[in-house]
């Protein structure tokens, strides 16, 4: 069992690889997860194991992975011949045999971790943040079992990283045969893992085992779950011991792409899998379990963490745009997009008009303030030699296929007129949603089967080269592992349409919601300054300043949460009184910003009915804690909350503060915690700083 607890730790737990000749294994550590592999007569994974809780993650050796090329499966490595597959023994292992047909181990070999791109670095991006993350890597060599894919090699590729319970796999192919093979489909991660639960009867809903698995291949998703395409739990059919009566406990692990990618791999050429992150819990509490996926994105993506203050201007007039860019910058905003609707064509190539867009760059930079556009790539209908294919249509009704000719154009023009606008940050709409195109005459997919692949690559190679450039990158769907910054927190678009005071209530109900998989800085929210979505001036906070305590609610909601919103419209303020406020709450924000943008810790959420209350925690900072008090009624509140102090670092004492006052100080009860006495006056929201 692990001693130090791995979320308030820093500097331990660094990951090392080693062949220990006694058993003839390679070991993979950490100190909280180990990853075991015998190496004769085939390479398998044999054990896997958390470390934390002292527990066996796998009852079974399956093949390190399966690949189907030119119409032919393979399994690659593994060993067989495992009497039973509820359970795994050690001494099993020497009596089983390596499968003749499968890919046969050559050789590894022990690295350190490698980006998976370039990270350009902006002036948001914290230079601290470790990239690549650091730890170790493992390289295992096959070779085909077959004459016929003679020069074929194969490479399973292993990552585990230093200080989380996470580790990454992948595959490599390289064709060195002088003839071209076709990669029709594969299964990249095969673990036959411990079931969590063993019903006789199969019930409605199964519940899965307490790992947590994602890849890269992800679209159509402001969520993790909803955009996690390649991860499966399936049943096994080794496991004939099982309680189940109909053998369909999903306990077989299976990490696959969804079609594909039935991908040609020239002579010479080689062919790269996406890649499966495994991170491993140690408890089924919900906030631990939260704090574990945002500590891996925090690693696996530091981009997460640039944070700017957001301007969406529903204009194209230079004029219009400078009064905003000047008006950011006086109060402390940081970023401007031109929003969908104001008119920007980020596909332009007319020299003339990219000019304009450049002066306007220089012109916000000139004032300390980024600048970039909005760009709409699906849910629109193109041509019909252009848009996707399909009998059971688009995702989105309509969408251009990202491999058609005016797919590829796209991509070329977009790239173009970043480079030569000057423009840092792109918003881009209706990104690609993972749409099967059957055209047989695109030129970027022979047809079906590939389509899919070949639009992901062709998207996030985009956004791979945007993140090389410090390009920052608000996405609707969930793209992080492969380079965007941000998407949304969670919220629904016709909600801004609602009348105002039902919009606060709602969008701290959203904060609070998307705060449990995403950092504070990886959603963003909205404020419609303007007209969204209908609901006419009950709804807007224009004229800002007949609206102030509206307008001054939702600058608390967001800012109090460490949450950036798209404050869309054509001004920030409209009065000195407006001005003043915005400020003050930026003011607020940029002095305590390193606590705020830290992890939230949800201790009452919003019902409009009473206090809500959320605490952001950071062991490593001064500041170990920051908890925001709101209350939506229309009558003062006097109140005693309980605040969960253990991920804040505190173990005997707190020093609590309440906004710039005395502090007092607290002792911490046996299970972390403070009893805070509240007194909160009628709409109004109330922070107190905790040390």
């Amino acid at each position: 069992m692990v001693s130090n607890d791995w979320l308030i730790t820093t500097g331990k737990f660094k990951a090392e690889v080693a062949f220990c000749q006694n058993d003839a294994e390679i070991v993979m550590t950490n100190g909280l997860i180990k990853r075991a592999w015998r190496i004769s007569p085939n390479a398998a994974t044999v054990a896997f194991d958390n470390l934390m809780t002292a527990e066996t993650l796998i009852r079974g050796v399956k093949p390190e992975a399966i690949l189907e090329i030119n119409g032919k499966i393979f399994e690659v490595g593994g060993l067989k011949g495992q009497p039973d597959y509820a359970y795994l023994r050690k001494e099993w292992l020497g009596e089983m045999k390596s499968d003749s047909n499968a890919f046969q181990f050559q050789g590894y070999a022990f690295g350190v971790t490698e980006e998976r791109f370039a990270w350009g670095r902006n002036s948001f991006s914290d230079k601290q943040a470790a990239w690549p993350p650091p730890g170790v890597s493992l390289q295992l060599h096959f070779a085909p079992p077959s004459d016929t894919l003679d020069g074929i090699q194969l490479t399973v590729h292993y990552e585990m990283y230093d200080g989380i319970p996470l580790l990454s796999k992948w595959l490599s192919i390289a064709n060195n045969s002088g003839s071209r093979v076709k990669l029709n489909a594969f299964k990249s991660e095969i673990l036959a893992v411990v079931e969590w639960e063993s019903p006789v009867e199969t019930p409605e809903r199964w519940e899965y085992p307490n790992l947590y698995v994602e890849s890269d291949y992800a679209f159509q998703g402001m969520t993790s779950k909803k955009s996690n395409r390649t991860t499966n739990w399936v049943a096994d059919p080794d496991y004939t011991t099982q309680i189940n009566y109909e053998y369909l406990t999903p306990a077989l692990l299976e990490s696959r792409p969804p079609i594909g990618p039935d991908v040609w791999i020239g002579a010479g050429e080689s062919f790269e899998t996406f890649r499966t992150y495994e991170l491993i819990h140690d408890s089924m509490d919900r906030e631990r379990k939260g704090l574990a996926q945002r500590r891996m994105y925090r690693t696996l993506a530091p981009w997460v963490t640039e944070n700017p203050i957001i301007m969406h201007v529903l204009s194209i007039e230079p004029d219009v745009i400078k009064e905003a860019i000047d008006q950011c910058a006086e109060v402390g905003f940081e970023m401007v997009i031109l929003s969908f609707g104001s008119g920007l064509n980020m596909e332009e190539e007319d020299q003339d008009y990219i000019a304009k867009i450049k002066q306007l760059s220089d012109y916000a930079h000139g004032k300390g303030i980024e600048i970039g556009g909005y760009s709409l790539l699906a849910s629109r209908s193109v041509s019909p030699e252009d848009d996707i294919v399909n009998a059971q249509g688009a995702y989105y009704i309509h969408s251009p296929c990202l491999e058609s000719h005016w797919g590829q154009q796209y991509f070329k023009k977009v790239k173009s007129f970043l480079e030569q606008s000057g423009m840092g940050v792109f918003e881009h709409d209706g990104s690609y949603p993972g749409d099967i195109c059957e055209s047989n005459d695109h030129p970027g997919h022979h047809g079906k089967e590939d389509s899919q692949w070949r639009q992901w690559s062709r998207i996030t190679d985009f956004y791979k080269w945007c993140r090389s450039q410090g390009i920052y990158l608000n996405v609707p769907d969930w793209y992080f592992l492969s380079g965007s910054n941000k998407t949304g927190m969670g919220y629904r678009e016709v909600n801004w349409s609602l009348p105002r005071e039902r919009q606060i209530v709602i969008g701290r109900q959203n904060i609070y919601d998307g705060t449990w998989e995403k950092t504070p800085s990886m959603g963003w929210m909205f404020v419609p300054l303007t007209e969204y979505h209908g609901g006419g001036a009950e709804a807007t906070m224009e004229p800002l300043s007949e609206h102030l305590p509206d307008y001054e609610a939702h600058l608390i909601n967001n800012f109090s949460a460490g949450v950036q919103a798209i404050y869309r419209g054509f001004r920030i303020f409209d009065s000195e009184a407006t001005k003043q406020v915005v400020k003050s709450k930026l003011q607020f924000y940029q002095k305590y910003r390193a606590i705020l943008e830290s992890d939230i810790i949800h201790v009452r959420r919003p019902s409009g009915r009473d206090i809500d209350c959320i605490l952001h925690v950071n062991h490593e900072l001064q500041d170990k804690g920051l908890a925001v008090v709101y209350n939506p009624l229309d009558h003062a509140v006097s109140q005693t909350l309980k605040l969960p102090l253990y991920y804040a670092g505190l173990t005997e004492t707190a020093t609590v503060q309440e906004q710039e006052g005395p502090s007092h100080e607290y002792a911490l009860d046996r299970g972390f915690h403070i009893e805070l006495h509240v007194k909160i006056a009628p709409k109004s929201a109330t922070w107190f700083l905790i040390r």
